[in-house]
């Protein structure tokens, strides 16, 4: 079973992709990526809304999701959303392997 999470982040003036730039360019992504049990971890820019990430997040399975959230990286993140006044709408879905 696999899970994957899609996060829409959603700010103002550019603000959500400066978010995901600057979760590149600090090393969380890559850190988040080497995780036991990541599977994918990348950011997408919908045509039709530039005040949108929206962050596609895989797990191989809830045990290595449940994980990383109690990560320290979990408060980077948080803090980094805070920082820009980002709006969070999540969809979670579960696929068979």
């Amino acid at each position: 079973m696999s899970l994957t999470i899609n996060i829409y982040y959603t700010g103002k003036d550019g603000s959500a992709r400066k978010f995901a730039e600057e979760m590149v360019s600090s090393g969380v992504v890559d850190r988040v990526r080497a995780e036991e049990g990541n599977e994918k971890y990348e950011y997408f820019f919908p045509m039709d809304d530039p005040e949108t990430v929206l962050l596609i997040d895989r797990w191989n399975n809830q045990e290595a999701l449940d994980i990383h959230h109690k990560s320290p990286m979990m408060k980077e993140i948080a803090d980094l959303r805070d920082k820009y006044h980002l709006h969070m709408k999540v969809e979670q879905f579960v696929g068979r392997k």
